[in-house]
């Protein structure tokens, strides 16, 4: 009986043995390297079958199938795609650059006859000068505290003492000479005085044509806030009203804003302005803009300065500088101090400090419409001994008039022009 049982295990184990065999190739790994040699178990004995029946071999146990690998799906191969026919732009076709036209040419007003035109601005000095005046000399007895009371009157309208005293002398003379004498003929009598003190012989005309072929040049010069670069404007549209030819210079260079103003003035009636860069040379520009005026053989060249503090010695000497380098062209032919005629007597003093470095050849007074004095003019001309020869008498751009002084008075005291 033992001997079976031996037999059955023996043949149990080949039958598992060969299962293994067959099996377990399959689903090892081929080693990278050899795997060490394990020692092999002694052989077993074998005990020869014995004699009996023999059993039938146990059905062997077929291994299951091993999965394979299923094959690689073929990925068809990347055609790359041909570029984009990218279609030229149609050619660009600048348009042609936009000019814009110049600005309309303006034709100033005529200067003759701009300050009859203009007495009516002289309204509110009439009222503090004229009719002041006539009020007192209207009275039925002109005695001493009469007199004194035109004398108070004559000073406060900015005519100056010895002017008034001077004036007030002749006219109670004529009016003593002529006994009682209406209200009429005594504006008539202080219309003359005041002509008198004016100095009408004065020649009041501008130098601003051509002489040995080169272009009249005239220097306006003043202080800040006078309206100097406006008036510098104004003189070029009255030389264009009277028929010259102008180029000017914008020597301010130290305020921007008066280069692009004066260049508007210009642009309206034609002239041409010749500027330099902000904080250029100022002599350096008024030179360029005689050479440019010579060059254009225009009558007359017309420059702005900057406005200048009268205190300020080194500003001045700065404008005695332009006026020297402008003569190497050739001699000024003009220098026009302007003065802002609502200061009164304080002009008089800018007016003294701007004659001792230049020239000064006659007088612009801005602004005498308004609350300005009228008898600054007569105050100006001896206490300079400079003639006024335009005054301004608004904002706009032809009320700048040349001065006539039986003009000018008849509008100031109201008697028939």
């Amino acid at each position: 009986m033992e001997s079976y049982i031996v037999f059955g295990l023996v043949l149990l184990v080949v039958v598992i043995g060969a299962t293994l065999a067959l099996v377990a190739p399959r689903f090892r790994k081929p080693p990278t390297l050899p795997p060490a040699q394990k020692p092999t178990a002694p052989p077993v004995k074998q005990v020869p079958p014995a004699p009996t029946k023999q059993a039938p071999p146990a059905p062997t146990k077929q291994a299951p199938p091993v999965p394979t690998k299923p094959p690689k799906k073929q990925v068809p191969p990347v055609v790359e795609a041909p570029p984009p026919v990218v279609e030229a732009p149609p050619p660009v076709v600048e348009a042609p650059p936009v000019v814009e036209a110049p600005p309309a040419l303006e034709t100033p007003e005529p200067t003759a006859g701009r300050l009859v035109r203009l007495r009516a601005r002289l309204s509110r000095s009439q009222n503090v000068f004229g009719k002041g005046l006539l009020t007192l000399l209207s009275r039925d007895k002109l005695d001493d505290d009469t007199w004194d009371e035109i004398e108070e009157t004559l000073i406060g309208a900015d005519v100056g003492v010895a002017a008034t005293t001077e004036i007030v002398g002749k006219l109670r003379e004529r009016a003593r000479v002529h006994g009682t004498a209406t209200a009429s003929e005594l504006r008539g009598m202080l219309a003359d005085e005041l002509v008198a003190a004016l100095a009408p012989e004065m020649d009041r005309s501008l130098a601003a044509t051509q002489r040995d072929g080169r272009p009249a040049v005239l220097l306006v010069v003043g202080v800040n806030g006078a309206g100097k670069t406006t008036t510098c404007g104004k003189i070029a549209r009255v030389l264009v009203a009277d028929g010259h030819t102008v180029v000017m210079g914008a020597a301010d260079t130290f305020r921007a804003a008066a280069t692009e103003q004066l260049a508007t003035w210009g642009s309206r009636v034609g002239a041409e302005v010749v500027r330099g860069p902000e904080g250029a040379d100022p002599a350096s520009v008024a030179f360029d803009a005689v050479k440019r005026g010579i060059e254009a053989g225009v009558d007359t060249v017309l420059i702005d300065t900057a406005g200048r503090l009268q205190n300020k010695v080194g500003l001045m000497d700065e404008l005695g500088k332009v006026k020297r380098v402008v003569e190497k062209h050739g001699p000024v032919d003009e220098t026009l101090l302007i003065l802002d005629a609502t200061t009164g007597q304080n002009g008089l003093e800018q007016a003294r400090v701007f004659t001792e470095v230049v020239d000064v050849t006659g007088v612009v007074l801005t602004k005498l419409d308004g609350t300005a004095k009228g008898g600054i003019v007569i105050a100006v001309q001896r206490k300079l001994g400079i003639p006024v020869k335009l005054v301004g008498l608004g904002e706009g751009p032809d009320d700048l008039a040349p001065f006539d002084a039986r003009q000018f008075v008849d509008a100031l005291v109201g008697t028939d022009a």
